[in-house]
């Protein structure tokens, strides 16, 4: 196709002499490459050159009569006669004889000859193409409005009239078009062309496209020509494929599209997959594979690749002996990474048995050095799950390591492989420990928390899945989304945690409140309150599921919360403020910007970037709303609003617990609570516990007794 490119490159640069000199060059070849020949045509006929091109086009004749296929010779010809403006004698003649031969016999021969120009002979441009629309006009069979009709099928055909009626899949109701509308218009699909089955029967489509993938992607890719990721999910999915069916099986199909030696696959997400004349050879995809690949990395993740879709044929073993002596090549390399060697060995052990003399894996992973930040690197995930396997047998910190590199990996079916490994024998204690730890500081891993949170919801046999695992899990998940839910580097991950809490209509918080205390589901309400994410709607459903539970958290509570007052100091009044006119002068116009941004991109159905902004947009003015009603009910402590005489807002309160152990709390507003330095707020379990006691009096909390021994002034610090 080198002809095709060049003269796609005369024709966007506009030079038409070296067009000229490059069409002569090429009529003047000894045999034609028919599909070649079709292209150029079809891209001359669509350019600005198409004019003055026709009058040229008899130069290609003693070319095309070099082509000895009948079938090819016709196709060529009805492409010249496209572009062709001379209308000739010589012309007409070849045209009248290919048609004879091919339709001769037909009893509607010279009235349809006459239709398409042939009788006079004045302009029988596109004759050819127009005969053959005609003998495809019949009932049933199928056609293509390029204008945005999309396909459409036959279902009247009045030669008194000279007229064809069709039912397009992109327009209401039945279209009557002239032969002359027609010819201009539409052009015939065969009943197995992809548009043609997929208008006909898209159900029968969609059951072969998820027993044969790679099949139904080949018929696509042969009738539309290459087509990129994007391009194929448009001509599938929800016409063929299920939308919400769409991502898996496109996961699927992908990975078999690799291995396909007649599917070429693109390198850049944005080029298109094309279909190949031939079977690649294993040969041929092995230079393939490793062309241009100079750095080591890049070798092994295609050596990798490769050797993973190759089978164990007897054909292919010369190829597995190159790709070994390949990587064995590359150990010599002075400038071999740590982690380039353990994946090289790995590789070789793994996939030819050859274990590398004086460097076998089991003394390698004991002597690595920095070993987290070798196993994070490794890019390849099989190769990283057996790197992880031979710490686990070769290692006697494999339980210290794995606790850090569980963090640290995000790949999910590698943390499942070392949760396992932990989650027995004598490492229990210490996963268990490592938990608790995170309990208590989620946000030190939130996207860790937030994975192992839906395990404690979902599956029986780890740490925490009881119901105070989960209520506890819950606190603290509610914690994390008030702590992260402003900061940008989160912002996927708190989406996630409110797609997941809103899911199967409050699924989570439904059984979670199921069997729960009263004092349980108040304190789960006032974190959720704290919680900006959580538009008012969300508020109110949260109220609702808690009444369902405990009707004494009906109307009256909800009530009392709204016109509660919001305890604060100075500082924190001002640091609300400040956070109101930070997201109403800089993330509200930001967010200005990015939905105009992601709305240029087009497409708002199919634009994730623009459903995002939107969303983004209903959250900040949400969170705009709530801390503007918050701080009309805010009120700054003052001296006279504190007494000593009890435990009340703006208290130090030292207490003492059942084992002598004394702590100092001091009770402030929401908005100056920080659990770190115990300052709690005054709406948290433990602070409504004290409220009101005096000095040297007794409260229960979580079933142990604690003792007021002195009662200060915060303000007088």
């Amino acid at each position: 196709m080198a002809y095709l490119e060049e003269f796609k490159t005369q024709i966007s640069s506009r030079n038409f002499p070296k067009f000229l000199q490059l069409w002569e060059e090429y009529c003047a070849g000894d045999q034609a490459d028919v599909e070649e020949w079709i292209k150029i045509l079809q891209t001359v006929k669509n350019s600005d050159f198409a004019k003055s091109f026709g009058k040229l086009v008899e130069a290609g004749l003693p070319l095309w009569q070099t082509i000895q296929d009948k079938e090819d010779s016709y196709r060529v010809l009805k492409a010249l006669i496209e572009v062709q403006t001379t209308n000739t004698p010589l012309l007409a003649e070849l045209v009248s004889k290919a048609l004879q031969e091919r339709y001769g016999d037909q009893p509607q021969f010279n009235e349809r000859m006459r239709l398409v120009g042939m009788r006079t002979r004045e302009n029988f441009q596109g004759a050819m193409t127009n005969y053959d629309l005609l003998n495809h006009m019949e009932n049933g069979k199928f056609v293509f409005h390029p204008g945005g009709w999309g396909t459409g099928e036959i279902v009247e055909v009045s030669t008194v009239r000279q007229q064809v009626t069709v039912e397009f899949e992109n327009v209401a109701g039945r279209k009557h078009l002239t032969f002359d509308n027609a010819f201009k218009n539409i052009v015939p699909l065969k009943n197995e062309h992809f548009f043609a089955r997929r208008f006909a029967d898209p159900d029968l489509l969609e059951e072969e496209a998820k027993k044969d993938a790679v099949g139904v992607i080949k018929l696509l890719l042969q009738d539309l020509g290459p087509q990129t990721a994007s391009e194929i999910k448009d001509a599938l999915s929800e016409l063929v494929i299920p939308e919400k069916e769409w991502t898996k099986w496109w996961q699927g199909t992908r990975a078999k599209l690799k291995k396909d030696p007649l599917i070429e696959s693109p390198e850049a997400l944005r080029d298109p997959f094309r279909l190949r004349k031939s079977e690649l050879s294993q040969q041929e995809r092995l230079q393939k594979a490793i062309k241009n690949k100079i750095s080591v990395d890049d070798i092994i993740v295609a050596a990798y690749d490769f050797l993973r879709d190759l089978t164990d044929g007897k054909k292919n073993q010369e190829v597995r002996e190159v790709m070994k002596e390949k990587l064995i090549a590359q150990l010599s390399s002075s400038e071999l990474s740590p982690k380039q060697e353990l994946q090289i060995c790995i590789c070789l052990e793994n996939q030819f048995g050859y274990q590398v003399p004086e460097k076998s894996l089991k003394e390698l992973i004991q002597q690595l050095e920095d070993i987290e930040d070798v196993i994070n690197a490794i890019d390849i995930i099989a190769l990283k799950k057996r790197a992880l396997g031979l710490i686990r047998e070769n290692r006697k910190d494999w339980v210290a390591l794995f606790l850090n590199l569980i963090v640290t990996i995000k790949h999910s079916a590698l943390r499942d492989y070392m949760l396992k490994e932990l989650n027995q024998g004598a490492s229990q204690k210490e996963l268990k420990g490592f938990l608790q730890k995170l309990l208590n500081r989620p946000e030190s891993h939130p996207d860790f928390f937030f994975w192992y949170f839906q395990k404690v919801l979902t599956e029986e046999e780890v740490p925490f899945t009881d119901k105070e695992g989960q209520q506890n899990f819950f606190d603290s998940f509610l914690i994390l989304i008030s702590v992260v839910e402003n900061k940008a580097e989160y912002r996927d991950l708190v989406k996630k945690m409110y797609t997941f809490l809103l899911a199967k209509r409050y699924e989570a918080i439904r059984n979670l409140f199921e069997g729960s205390s009263l004092d349980y589901v108040k304190e789960f309400l006032l974190l959720a309150s704290k919680c900006q994410i959580f538009s008012d709607h969300d508020r109110k459903i949260l109220q609702s599921l808690a009444a369902v539970v405990h009707p004494s958290l009906g109307k009256e509570e909800t009530e009392d919360e709204a016109h509660g007052i919001i305890w604060t100091t100075e500082k924190g009044y001002l640091k609300v403020q400040q956070q109101i006119q930070h997201i109403g002068t800089v993330e509200v116009v930001e967010n200005a910007r990015e939905v105009e941004a992601a709305r240029a991109l087009g497409d708002l159905r199919e634009n994730s970037e623009y459903k995002f902004a939107v969303e983004r947009r209903g959250r900040l003015q949400s969170q705009l709303k709530v801390l503007s009603d918050q701080l009309k009910r805010a009120r700054i402590v003052t001296k006279d609003d504190v007494t000593c005489a009890e435990v009340g807002v703006a208290c130090i309160v030292d207490v003492m617990d059942s084992k002598g152990r004394k702590t100092t709390y001091t009770i402030l507003g929401p908005w100056d609570a920080d659990p770190d330095q115990n300052i709690l707020s005054f709406q948290s379990k433990l602070a409504q516990a004290m409220l009101g006691c005096k000095e040297g009096e007794t409260f229960k909390f979580r079933e142990e007794q604690l003792k007021v021994l002195a009662i200060n002034s915060y303000l007088d610090k």
